[in-house]
Formats: structure tokens, sequence, C-alpha cells
């Protein structure tokens, strides 16, 4: 398994209400997104990854949002093995989120 980075939502949140410029990708499909997104989230679906990775920054920080922290970690992964320096999962998804 590759190693990433991982965010809690209490970080993140920390973060942002910080004014940090964060790079956020949410790879959920539109249904879901349609529901709400973290303000300034980029839509990525997971399954458009591999014909996107122009639109990931290589050597930044970029964190991975999903529902549940599942597939945003599958996508970690996969940037990991393809040598992208940052890719960071938040722990727990939307679902922590709108637990906040």
């Amino acid at each position: 398994m590759s190693e990433y980075a991982t965010i809690s939502v209490e970080q993140l949140k920390e973060r942002l209400d910080a004014g940090e410029n964060l790079h956020l990708i949410d790879v959920r499909e539109d249904e879901e997104v349609a529901q709400g997104m973290i303000p300034g989230a980029l839509h990525l679906p997971l399954g458009q990854v591999p014909q996107r990775l122009d639109e990931i920054p290589r050597d930044e920080e970029v964190i991975f949002i999903c529902r549940s922290g599942y597939r945003s970690g599958q996508a970690c992964e996969y940037l990991t093995s393809l040598g992208f320096k940052k890719p960071v999962n938040l722990l727990g998804g939307m679902l922590a989120w709108q637990q906040l």
C-alpha cells in the first residue's frame, strides 16, 4: 500500500478558517456533490482522475474529499504510485465534515 498523508476535518476547517489557499479535490459523483461541497473544492469524479491528471498539482499538497474517506484514499494511493508528492486524504470525508 502506498503511503500518503491524512488530515482530519477539524484540521482542515482550522486551515480554511485561517485563510489558507488549499487545493481541494472532491472525487464524489455528480449527484453527491449536488448535496453540497466544501467551498473552493474542484469537482473531479474518481473515475475521471486518470484522464485529468494535468488538473492536479504534482508537487503541491492536494486534499482529496469523498463521502467517507474511502474513494479519496484510493485517489491518494493512485496518485502516490504515479509520483505525486503530497496527496492528502480527508479522514471521514463529507460525513465527518457535516458533523462539524
